[in-house]
Formats: structure tokens, sequence, C-alpha cells
């Protein structure tokens, strides 16, 4: 079994698991004691908390050790916003952050605070001078991701965080994603981690508060961790998180160079071999294992499951693998294709001959599950409207890639310059159907609206 979902998280580093055994043995008893044990303990927490500060760029006093990375999104956001209430309660965001930050900014929109969130452009990246725009007198706090998690693309956060830096407002940084490879740049202010995305434990985060960066915890008072991380220290996880960050920096940069040439390896290839992909993500600012692709006329669920069976574990940012059977948010603020996504993210050590193993059962896969779902549209489904020339779709109650599926099979009755109206229910319509226009060279005219769904208008240009 090939593991290619090493953004959701990486497989326990040698070194972590070496470190958790032995703090497992060294490690159990409370930091905070006098005695002993307690002296010892405190002794693998103090130095655990040195190794990570180095390896971020911070002051050991600076870090704390959280329950997760989510909780250190949480309680970075909550803090900062309660440290500078009296500022405003203006918070920033990027389209495509991280599902923790999206729903602290929910909570703080619940509460009264306004939110922004800045767009980004076709290859997932924000611009700086975007959020230069987004800064109000009341914006108490501006949050950047690192790098995005479903496309690989990394963020201009130096040069964002000296846009903040000179409104005199501090920036949160998510480095979840990118720690594992090195330092983020800049002069941030605060930083939040997750130990399972380097290959450290999972139940281990961390949070980052410069000096000077106003920050009041939030919930009930606790002594441990500067009173950002409730409750008792999950010592040997910390102990075995630290090691491994320290570990994975030491092999960062020929690991990078090695998994850059075979994500390239599958960014060049795929488009070759499988019709109809879209490649997403910035071609060269992105991290060096993930590459994401979408495939025309497939739904990302049944890809995914055809390629387990065929030895892969990939992941999909597809509405068709999402419990809410929306599009993903990053895809569709890229405005790119959504439907039958494919995130393949390499952990370290991945081998050449597994990628061009998967390089070659793909084609395959996806002409399969595409034969599936290619039946001929019924005569009932097509017809011309009474009014116009145009031809009209019925692709009420089936769920995307359906809708288009059953538009590239039309369009061509109808002649160059003639119209194509595709009735549709499914959320996913609203990105696949422009970006299929994109791909095929046809012009998207716009939505119109239907009494159910809505009508999505496209005119023939070849």
């Amino acid at each position: 079994m090939s593991y290619f979902d090493a953004a959701s998280a990486v497989p326990l580093h040698p070194v972590a698991r070496q470190a958790l055994l032995a703090a497992l043995d060294e490690g159990w008893a409370d930091p905070a004691r006098l005695y002993k044990e307690g002296r010892r303990a405190r002794l693998l927490l103090d130095a655990a908390r040195e190794a990570a500060a180095e390896a971020v760029g911070c002051r050991p006093d600076e870090l704390a050790f959280t329950p997760s990375g989510t909780a250190a999104v949480h309680s970075g956001i909550a803090g900062a916003l309660a440290g500078r209430r009296r500022t405003g309660h203006h918070l920033i965001v990027s389209a495509v952050e991280h599902s923790s930050v999206l729903h602290a900014a929910e909570v703080h929109r619940a509460g009264g605070g306004t939110v922004t969130e800045v767009p980004v452009d076709r290859s997932g990246a924000v611009s700086p001078s975007g959020y230069a725009r987004a800064l109000r007198e009341d914006t108490a706090l501006a949050c950047l991701q690192s790098a995005n998690h479903e496309v690989g693309t990394v963020q201009p956060v130096a040069a964002t965080a000296e846009a903040c830096r000179a409104a005199g407002v501090p920036l949160l940084v998510d480095a979840a994603q990118s720690l594992g490879w090195g330092r983020v740049e800049g002069d941030w202010s605060l930083l939040a981690a997750s130990a399972h995305k380097w290959g450290g434990p999972s139940g281990v985060g961390l949070l980052v508060v410069r000096k000077g960066v106003r920050f009041a915890p939030q919930g009930p008072h606790d002594e441990r961790e500067s009173g950002r991380a409730a409750g008792f220290e999950n010592l040997p996880a910390i102990v075995a998180a630290a090691a491994s960050l320290r570990a994975v920096r030491a092999e960062a940069a020929g690991e990078a160079a090695r998994l850059r040439e075979l994500t390239e390896r599958i960014r060049v290839r795929v488009p070759g071999v499988v019709p109809d992909v879209e490649v997403v993500g910035d071609p060269e600012r992105r991290l060096p294992g993930v590459v994401t692709f979408s495939c025309l006329y497939v739904d990302g669920e049944t890809v995914l499951h055809e390629l387990d069976r065929a030895g892969f574990s990939v992941s999909s940012g597809s509405s068709c693998t999402s419990s809410t059977l929306t599009p993903s948010h990053v895809l569709r603020a890229m405005g790119v294709l959504s439907e039958g996504n494919v995130r393949v993210s390499l952990p370290p050590g991945t081998q050449e001959e597994d990628v061009e193993r998967f390089l070659a059962v793909l084609p395959e896969v996806v002409a399969g599950v595409r034969e599936k779902l290619g039946a001929p549209v019924s005569r009932t489904d097509v017809r011309t409207e009474e009014r116009g020339e145009a031809l009209v779709v019925d692709a009420l109650g089936r769920r995307c890639p359906i809708p288009v599926i059953e538009l590239a099979k039309v369009i061509g009755e109808v002649p160059v310059g003639g119209l194509v109206r595709v009735l549709a229910d499914d959320e996913a319509a609203r990105l696949d159907i422009p970006a299929w226009c994109e791909m095929r060279g046809q012009e998207y005219v716009g939505e119109q609206p239907a009494d159910r769904g809505a009508a999505y208008v496209v005119r023939r240009l070849s």
C-alpha cells in the first residue's frame, strides 16, 4: 500500500517513536512538582520546549504546547482578539485558510465581530496588497497560512507580515503544513502548528506568541503553559514531537529536493496520460510533496475508492467526498474545477517506483469511472426552448459531475455561437461548469434564476 496523504498526517518518524517510548518511562510525573520525578519531568519538558523553539525561530518562553494544532489556532485567535479588543473587533483571514481558522472566524462573527476574507488568485495565493487594503483602524488581528493544505501553494507570509506590522496589526500564521520543511520567514506575531503534520505523534500542537503582542488567554485560568493550554501536559508526546521536528529538519533539504522531482513528474505527466485534467496550485511556489489535479467527468469519491483498491491512499477536495456535498472552499475560492479532485501528498521516504506505479494505474482508474458515469442523455432530458435557440439540459436532482457530463455531450448539437442552458441544483455546478468552459474553450455566459436550482448558460465557441 502506498500512502500518499501526508498533508493529512505523516507516519510517525522513527525518532519520534524512540523518544516517545523513552519518555513514557522517564516523563510520567508532574513537571510542576519539586520532588525528583517531577524535576526529571520538568527537565524533559524544558528541553523539548527549547528544541521546538529553536526549530521555529523563537524564544522558549514564547512557545506553548497545546493539545492539537486546532487548539493552538483557536487559542491563538481568541487570545489575540481579546488582547486587542480596545483596538477593535475586525479580523482578516484569507479565503483558503484551514477550517480551524474559518470556524474561529465564524465564532467571532457570531459574537458581534467583523471578518474580511481576502481573495486568492487562480493558483491559490493571496497578494500582500490585498491584505494591506483589508486593514482598517479597528483591525485587531490578521491570519494567513504559510502554505495551503489542499493545493500546496506557499503564501507570501513575509510581505504580508510587513504590511501588517506597518499598520500595527499582529499576524497569526498557521504553519501546520510547512514547519517540518523550515522556519516561517517574516516578522509574524503568532504561529500555530501541529506535530502530526511533520511525523510527530497526534495530540500535540504549538502556539507561539511573540513578546510584545497583546494576548489575553480565554477560558478559566490555568497555570500551565502560560495559561494558553489548560490541563496536564502530555509530556511523552511533547518530547516525541520536539525530537521528531529536529530530526525532520535535519533531513529536510535533501528530502525536499527529492520529493519536488517526484511531484513535478506527476504534475507534468498526469495531463498527458489522463485527458481533460486540470493541475491546480502554484507550479513553483509550493510545498515539496504536494500536487493536486482535477479530472473532468468523474466524482472524487469513486476515484479515491478505486485508487484505494489499487493500493494508493490519496485524498480529495471534491464536493463528492464531503459530508456537506458542497465544493471545497479552497477550490471554490480559486475558481478551478472541483469535480474529480485528487490530492497527492508524498511523505518523506516515498519511493520512485511507487510514483511510477501510480502514474500507470491512474489512467485506467479514471477511464473506468468515466465509463460508469457515461450513459447517454435521454431525449426527455434535452429539448429546444420554445423561445430562442438555446438547448436545455435538465440535470436537476443529479450530483456533479453528471451536469458537466451532460453539457459536454450536447455542446456539439448547437451551432457555433449557440447556447446551452444547464438546469442544476447541485452547488458544485456553480464552480464546475465555468471551469469546464475555460478548459474546453467555450464561453460561460452566466447564471440565471430557475424554478429549482439555477440555469447555467454556455455559448459554444468551437
